[in-house]
């Protein structure tokens, strides 16, 4: 069957356009996306190459360090918060290896005027995951590739993309890290954002940068208890309405309970007042009326090794 002019001309038409774009994807921009959420890897992996870079992926720092010495990306995309290695010191770790420039753009789940204090150090870009997360990674990549500049703005993503959800976040406080990290994995499985602090000034520094969903605090520690812990927290604007949970491996008396739970200049005391104990299962039904554990986590945390002390 003969074919008319106008088809034979698109078809033609179609042949280059495939022609040019495989051969110009053979010198694609490289791309090291580092996060240790998988389903936030997979959306950026997904939109990024769609708009033409050669993607590399890693889930943790010491991933990323390994797979940027090996393929020498021109472009990375990390999250601050990862197990090992934290995001900064990745950036910080490659601009030393790096004879070749780097361009770095940092994710935060939420304010933290220390990421973007550095960011700026680094000569980084620095995008908060949240409604307006797609619009920065596009503005981003469009000054970090100026050639491709309308494919990138074209992609649209910031219009079609499912959005970077900010996983919610618990600062744990404790002076027993063995409880922090046993917790903490727990909470990972259900994902779960997880801060640590081994004491209620560390602690009153990581709340105000990190905006946790809830804290976990014992109720005895070096450098101010629990009380203590709380009337700083709601002295402060930018915590004075978080949640807070507290723990006690010994028993704590009515009358200390009753002050714990009292209004601190009109702002809530503690949410709850919970003993340490083998069976963790109200502890993670209170952080779950917080957080919203993912609906497919699996429950551990009834198994034998559980024990908080």
């Amino acid at each position: 069957m003969r074919q008319s002019l106008p088809e034979i001309e698109r078809q033609d038409v179609e042949e280059v356009t495939r022609a040019i774009e495989t051969r110009w994807c053979g010198d694609a921009p490289r791309m090291l996306i580092a996060d240790d959420d998988s389903s936030v890897v997979r959306l950026l992996a997904d939109h990024c190459a769609r708009m033409g870079f050669d993607i590399e992926t890693a889930s943790n720092g010491t991933q990323a360090l390994t797979a940027a010495s090996r393929t020498k990306p021109d472009i990375l995309v990390i999250d601050v918060n990862m197990p090992e290695v934290d995001g900064l010191s990745v950036c910080a770790q490659l601009l030393d290896m790096n004879k070749r420039p780097l361009k770095m753009i940092v994710m935060t789940g939420g304010k933290n005027p220390d990421a973007a204090e550095r960011c700026e150090e680094f000569g980084a870009y620095y995008a908060r995951k949240g409604p307006d997360f797609w619009n920065d990674l596009q503005t981003a990549l469009a000054e970090i590739q100026p050639g491709m500049a309308g494919r990138i703005l074209q992609s649209n993503i910031a219009k079609t993309a499912n959005p970077i959800r900010r996983r919610p976040r618990v600062l744990l406080v404790d002076d027993d890290n063995d409880v922090n990290r046993f917790i903490a994995s727990r909470l990972e499985e259900r994902g779960i954002d997880v801060a640590y602090a081994l004491s209620a000034r560390q602690a009153l520094r990581i709340a105000v940068r990190d905006e946790p969903v809830v804290i976990v605090t014992d109720y005895f520690m070096p450098n101010g208890d629990a009380h203590y812990l709380l009337t700083q927290l709601r002295s402060s604007e930018a915590t004075s309405n978080i949640p807070v949970i507290v723990l006690s491996g010994r028993k704590l008396g009515a009358t200390l309970i009753q002050n714990l739970q009292r209004q601190i200049c009109g702002r809530p005391g503690a949410a709850q007042v919970m003993a340490k104990s083998g069976d963790p299962s109200p502890l993670f039904a209170a952080l779950n009326s917080y957080c919203g554990f993912e609906p497919h986590a699996i429950d551990r945390t009834n198994r034998p090794e559980f024990a908080l002390r």
